[in-house]
């Protein structure tokens, strides 16, 4: 596909830069360029520059698209050249290049007639540690709801209702997760991300501080944030979306912090653009930066203004989800979200303990502008993680509440698939512990699967219904005539997660009383799984 080459191209120009003056004297900067005219590339043919996947995804959502999805104008790219800068990166979203150059050559650069402005962006040298890839495999099995499946990491999962996603089929299966973070040191030899490898559910990777296609090196922080989402390993820990794709990225040097990284977040989004993912997890916050990079202020979180915030929001309008972590400075003189979570097309997770109790190092809302914030919240506090090692310890963060929402919302996704993204994002809110009555603190709260599957409906889960039953009225299944074609077998399970009755259904037949006694089913709320041939949902009733 031409795109790809494209991509690599974009991805390879900066392999073949011209090294950093010895002086110190070159920086990086962000060059605006006027427009796109007389550019080789049209939004009539598209698969130059966007992946048929990318494409798909808008079709479905009903994104139009615009001037803004044109990679900019490779002539300006040229010229920039010709003047002896370097030319690291392309932005298609910001219309911009990366180039790093003295401030006598960005003196040169602005008088150009296609330059719009400049920002600079600084950043010290980066780590170039690598690491090596493992033959290990491990295939994903069918899961249950029984805790001691999902090990120490049943709880952090069970608040959200995972194991019952799980069970019902859902485990992120089709839906591709981008993670911008810090590094992934270890996920190409430890076990429990094995098969992730063995299923070519690593569908690239890319480290945008080093230029570099590994990124199994750095700060092992990423590797922990990929463990809430995709780890593998019953009786120790289980991921929220095991059977998701990944892309994983690193945008963040950990060693420093400045406005680079902002834009290599913007690149990474735009590269998940094309690549035609569906979730981008980010555990990444901004606010402060080292001298010279310019801080923003609490005023500055309005949805408009930082570098990332405005990357997120178009990541969001080319039908992708973001999820962000809120921050952790609740308890800091801060206190408040960072950027991106002041994005508002983006959902923006906050962290409670193993009670649902807000965590005070939390970042709380609103934003400047006072929109509510954070959106959702997951737990965060004394999370089950893995490190580099492969080693089980447990964290704090709104980077692990993060990703274990963004697992979440890849099953809920795959499980309604026909939603768009920021209809997903209303529904994360809908399932909300707390919807109805929403704050600054934890949002909109909990969600909970539980809530969809009760209260929601969808061509999957039309024409089966399932009654409440009352005293000792029977349970009773209505199917319609898709149900009929074929044999089902039903699966009920009470809160716990213990399997307290199974039924063959037998084909062409409308209505099914199951045969258990609700008698001897104790008062409270139960999940029925149905599954064909071609169909799995689960319902839920109420035992009264």
């Amino acid at each position: 596909m031409r795109y790809l080459f494209l991509l690599v191209l974009l991805l390879t120009m900066a392999l073949h830069a011209r090294a950093q003056g010895s002086d110190g004297a070159e920086q990086k900067h962000l060059i605006y360029f006027t427009d796109k005219n007389n550019s080789p590339y049209t939004i009539a043919e598209p698969a130059l520059y966007l992946s048929a996947k990318a494409i798909e995804r808008r079709s479905k959502q009903g994104i139009a698209l615009s001037v803004r999805d044109l990679p900019v104008n490779p002539a300006y790219v040229s010229d920039l050249k010709a003047t002896g800068a370097t030319v690291l990166y392309t932005s298609r979203w910001f219309n911009a290049a990366i180039v790093q150059c003295s401030p006598q050559k960005l003196t040169e650069l602005q008088t150009l007639a296609f330059v719009k402005g400049t920002q600079q962006l600084n950043r010290l040298p980066a780590s170039t540690k690598k690491a090596t890839q493992s033959n290990d495999s491990l295939g994903v099995a069918k899961v249950s709801f029984d805790p001691s499946y999902f090990g120490p990491s049943y709880h952090q999962s069970n608040m959200l209702g995972i194991p019952e996603l799980h069970a019902a089929g859902y485990q992120g299966e089709g839906i591709t997760i981008a993670v911008f973070d810090a590094g992934f040191p270890g996920v190409n030899s430890i076990g429990a991300f094995s098969h992730l490898f063995q299923n070519s559910q690593i569908k690239g990777t890319y480290d945008f501080v080093s230029k570099k296609t590994d990124v199994y090196g750095h700060s092992q922080h990423g590797t922990s944030v990929l463990s809430t989402m995709a780890a593998y390993d019953p009786g120790r820990i289980i991921g929220t979306a095991p059977k998701a794709n990944y892309y994983l990225f690193r945008t963040e040097d950990a060693a420093t912090e400045h406005n680079i990284e902002e834009v290599n977040w913007l690149l990474a989004a735009e590269f998940a653009d094309s690549a035609g993912v569906d979730v981008i997890n980010s555990s990444l916050g901004y606010t402060l930066f080292d001298a010279p990079s310019y801080s923003y202020t609490y005023s500055e979180l309005n949805g408009n203004t930082t570098i990332v915030t405005r990357a997120a929001d178009l990541a969001a309008a080319t039908g992708m989800l973001v999820v962000t972590s809120a921050g952790n400075e609740g308890n800091k003189a801060w206190r408040y979200i960072s950027a991106p979570a002041d994005a508002d097309s983006v959902l923006t997770v906050g962290a409670v303990d193993s009670l649902a109790v807000h965590s005070l190092f939390s970042s709380i809302g609103p934003t400047a502008d006072q929109r509510l914030k954070p959106d959702v919240v997951a737990m965060g506090q004394q999370v089950y993680v893995l490190s580099s090692s492969g080693a089980l310890g447990r964290s704090s963060g709104t980077s692990f509440s993060g990703p274990i929402m963004a697992g979440m919302v890849a099953c809920i996704w795959q499980a309604r698939p026909k939603l768009t993204n920021m209809q997903l994002l209303e529904l994360m809110r809908q399932l909300g512990s707390n919807y109805n009555n929403p704050n600054n603190t934890t949002g909109y709260g909990l969600p909970s699967y539980s809530r969809l599957v009760t209260s929601l409906t969808d061509d999957q889960t039309a024409g089966i219904s399932i009654t409440n039953p009352v005293a000792e009225e029977p349970i009773v299944l209505r199917m319609d005539e898709n149900w009929q074609k074929e044999h089902a077998l039903v699966q009920l399970y009470d809160t716990s997660g213990k399997l307290v009755h199974t039924q063959l259904l037998p084909a062409q037949q409308a209505v099914h009383t199951l045969k258990i006694r609700p008698s001897t089913l104790k008062k409270g709320i139960y999940l029925c799984q149905v599954s064909s041939n071609s169909k799995n949902v689960t319902l839920r009733f109420v035992r009264l």
